[in-house]
């Protein structure tokens, strides 16, 4: 969304293209798990009155429009990406095959994991926690806002202070929204690493990935 009011930026959606091409570069393997907010929020329709499960569906919807946008941006920069769909849209997109995508994965494309999982109620947190434990993925990386986990919001808190990691069991104990309830639980329960790192701080990406101390790390 940039700093449009809404729908696609260009040049936020190049400059995302732009940090993940350094990733490819090193053959790293990378899922990517997307969002629809910027087009569709599905929880505050749902929350305004309209029926919770239909709000929920148009909001993975957006995330296929999401995905569709970020599979070009790719190609123009010439890298191969494959997006699947845990909604099927044969004409648009292929559906999700496991298989299929750890294939495309070991072949050094970028997979886009696109309808969340396919369910209402489940945020697309669960869905990168799920994507994520099925093709056995070394860690989840949460693209977000902030470089990390605080204690308190740093917008708001400026003595707040910033995580260089900290353990699923004090996450919740400190009561740190990181992720939503059942996304975390399943990364911890499937002792899958979390790292919460900001977007828009180039490199940050490339950093993580090449093992240096990046945002904070979750672990068991």
């Amino acid at each position: 969304m940039g700093d449009d009011p809404y729908g696609i930026n260009k040049t936020t959606i190049d400059a995302i293209v732009a940090e993940i091409a350094q990733v490819v570069a090193q053959k790293t393997e990378l899922a990517i798990v997307i969002g629809g907010g910027n087009i569709f929020r599905g929880v505050a329709l749902g929350a305004s009155g309209m029926d919770r499960a239909t709000a929920d569906y148009m909001g993975m919807i957006a995330t296929v429009m999401n995905a569709l946008a970020l599979q070009d941006a790719f190609r123009q920069s010439g890298i191969e990406a494959r997006v699947q769909s845990a909604l099927r849209i044969d004409q648009v997109v292929e559906p999700y095959i496991r298989p299929k995508a750890i294939r495309y994965l070991e072949e050094g494309k970028v997979v886009i994991f696109a309808a969340g999982t396919g369910n209402p109620f489940f945020t697309t947190d669960t869905a990168a926690a799920l994507r994520g434990a099925e093709v056995g993925a070394q860690v989840v990386i949460k693209a977000t806002k902030v470089d990390g986990i605080y204690s308190a919001d740093p917008v708001k808190d400026p003595s707040a202070i910033r995580f260089d990691a900290i353990s699923f069991d004090e996450a919740i104990m400190k009561n740190l929204r990181i992720m939503d309830a059942t996304a975390f639980a399943l990364c911890r329960d499937q002792r899958l690493p979390i790292r919460v790192l900001s977007l828009f701080k180039p490199g940050a990406l490339l950093a993580a990935v090449r093992g240096a101390p990046e945002g904070t790390l979750v672990h068991v």
